[in-house]
Order: C-alpha cells, then sequence, then structure tokens
C-alpha cells in the first residue's frame, strides 16, 4: 500500500512539474545572462563635495588601523572627517605617517557598491590646507599592495555586503575599538 501512495505522490509531482513547464512561454534567451534585481545597474550620481572637514591636527587623535604586518607605515583615520553619504560612499581623513614622521594626508571616498576608492584633496605643500588639484577619478581598490590601507578600510570597517556598515558614529565607534567586520561574526 506504501508503495501504491508513493508510486502515485511521484506520478502527480511529475504531471504537476509538466503542466507548470509547458504554461511557460518558450524564449531563446540564455539562462546564465540571468541578472538579479540588486545587480541591474543603476543611473548612480555621485554626491557633490563642495566643503572640506578640517585638517587633522598634530598629535590630533587619530583611529589607527592595521594595514599590513611588513610595513613600516602607520595609518590612522581622523574621526570627525568621516561620513556616509547617501550615495553609498564613505568619506574620510587618512593620515599616513612615516617612522621618520613624515606625514601623508588625504581626503578620500570609497564606494562600497563597487569596489573602488578615490581621493578628493591632499595636504598642500605648505600643511596648511588643503589641495583640490591632486584629486582622482574612480579606481579599482588594490588587495595585493603593501600599503592597501583602502583595502583594509572596506574589509574591516567600511563596508560590508556591497553598502556602507553603518552611520558615520557607528564606523567611527567599530574602529575605535577594533570590532573589524570579521571580529563580529559570531
Amino acid at each position: 500500500m506504501k508503495r501504491f501512495a508513493l508510486a502515485v505522490a511521484c506520478v502527480a509531482t511529475g504531471a504537476l512539474l509538466a503542466a507548470c513547464s509547458s504554461t511557460q512561454p518558450k524564449t531563446n534567451q540564455d539562462d546564465s545572462v540571468f541578472t538579479y534585481l540588486f545587480d541591474k545597474p543603476a543611473n548612480w550620481t555621485e554626491n557633490k563635495v563642495e566643503t572640506l572637514p578640517p585638517l587633522p591636527q598634530p598629535g590630533a587623535r587619530l583611529l589607527p588601523f592595521d594595514v599590513s604586518q611588513n610595513t613600516p607605515l602607520s595609518f590612522g583615520v581622523d574621526p570627525g572627517s568621516v561620513s556616509v553619504g547617501s550615495d553609498g560612499v564613505v568619506r574620510y581623513t587618512v593620515v599616513i605617517t612615516s617612522p621618520s614622521g613624515a606625514r601623508n594626508v588625504n581626503y578620500e571616498g570609497i564606494r562600497c557598491d563597487t569596489y573602488e576608492w578615490r581621493q578628493y584633496a591632499g595636504l598642500n605643500a605648505d600643511h596648511d590646507g588643503w589641495d583640490r588639484t591632486v584629486a582622482t577619478d574612480w579606481k579599482r581598490i588594490e588587495n595585493g599592495n603593501l600599503n592597501a590601507y583602502q583595502a583594509a578600510l572596506y574589509q574591516d570597517y567600511f563596508c560590508a555586503n556591497k553598502i556602507p556598515t553603518g552611520s558615520a558614529p557607528r564606523i567611527v565607534e567599530n574602529m575605535r575599538y577594533k570590532r573589524t567586520a570579521t571580529s563580529l561574526i559570531h
């Protein structure tokens, strides 16, 4: 009796599947070209960056972060400069310091949905203001670089699943307490 019921169930399931497939319109479209809703290109527009944050002062409390054990440079983000735009870009001021004390200061942005970064401004030659002439277009983030700090910021603090990990205060708090994306996974 159980075998008969199983056979009837299998036949009914097969008939149902055949009926469903026969009602679908036939197309010549290749199924491997399927596009998910979130993968469809949108008309993305970057927010204008008209005002720049104040320069971090020497001795300011920067949020240090790890990039590589092999680099002699130290990296820090000015907590007051971190912002998350409605365009999905996390903007920040990064300070890169050499062992001799030389500093590079850049105002940059990381676009979470495309794994790209760009520079908006850098410290001017007099070390008293921003220089916008060094601005760049969007570039792919480099992973394997010895000093690939954008990759470290993207992966550890700024982005997850192609979106910012939260508001600017949340990102700053995570950096302050060294709560990286991998340390938050339970």
